[in-house]
């Protein structure tokens, strides 16, 4: 059974769309990335996912409880971390801390131990933190009763990259221990580091639900080559071709799919320099957004 499971879901504001008709399932200890550029509908998604907002329509469920009618039976195993740690600037860290314990009663806390791996000091009031120590108080905070399912808006926001790798270090730990990561990003390289799955949305839409690997055997090329004569640009056009550049006697193309129908054709020509190069997951990422 999956931990997640969002169905058909749309959140209207007014007359705009933030989130049209999306749907994904993340699987117990897997780490689950959504990805997209800032007003994709992240945010949206996770607010819906937090109970914070009510979808217009669609279902939630989260460890098999729709997130509505048990929002606060369901809320008692989930670690948030926002994208924008909100905090009471006339309290310390260690306040807060206490203040989340007395709320969760009896369960084991690791709040002391986090502290330490990420050297923040709870003795300051939080109006005094930088952005930075205020996402270490926000990962702590989300992190220190070990919960079920972790939810994170953009995790490693104002972090070093340092931090970030310790970020992910914890992540990869939580997964060993079958706790569930839903994490949204605009960065592929840090989605590409940790998760094993992405969805990808666009502009409210899911644009796309594959594994990482999936991802990157994805047939696409970048071919690039030089003419010792002219050429027929009507050559290299359709069937999974698409120029990027044409200058003079020289053709950058990409390709979809099988890089042998080109080859072919540029053996019909004389080549003065030819590269070709397999697509970097950036630009698989970028194909969603074209």
């Amino acid at each position: 059974m999956p931990i997640i499971e969002v169905n058909n879901l749309v959140k209207h504001f007014g007359q705009v769309k933030a989130v049209d008709d999306i749907s994904f399932s993340v699987e117990k200890g897997e780490i689950f990335g959504f990805l997209g550029p800032n007003g994709a509908g992240k945010t949206t998604t996770i607010r819906c996912l937090m109970d914070f907002i009510r979808p217009t329509t669609g279902e939630i469920k989260i460890l098999g409880k729709d997130a509505q009618k048990n929002t606060v039976k369901v809320k008692e195993d989930i670690g948030y971390l926002s994208g924008n740690v909100r905090l009471y600037d006339k309290w310390t860290g260690q306040a807060h801390l206490n203040f989340l314990r007395k709320l969760n009663g009896h369960k084991e806390d690791h709040s002391t131990e986090l502290i330490k791996r990420f050297d923040f000091d709870p003795s300051r009031k939080t109006k005094e933190l930088s952005s930075g120590n205020r996402q270490k108080l926000g990962i702590i905070m989300a992190f220190m009763f070990y919960p079920k399912v972790l939810i994170c808006d953009e995790p490693t926001n104002a972090l070093d990259p340092l931090l970030q790798n310790e970020v992910y270090e914890l992540l990869q730990e939580a997964s060993k221990r079958e706790v569930t990561v839903f994490m949204s990003s605009h960065n592929l390289a840090e989605v590409e580091k940790v998760c094993e799955r992405v969805a990808v949305i666009k502009e409210g839409k899911m644009a796309a639900t594959e594994s990482i690997i999936s991802l990157k055997q994805k047939k696409i090329y970048s071919v690039h080559a030089h003419f010792a004569d002219k050429f027929d640009p009507a050559d290299f056009q359709g069937n999974g071709l698409k120029i990027v550049r044409q200058l003079n006697n020289s053709l950058m193309l990409k390709v979809k799919g099988d890089i042998d129908q080109v080859v072919k054709k540029l053996s019909q020509y004389k080549l003065v320099d030819l590269e070709i190069d397999q697509a970097s997951l950036e630009d698989i990422f970028l194909e969603f957004y074209e």
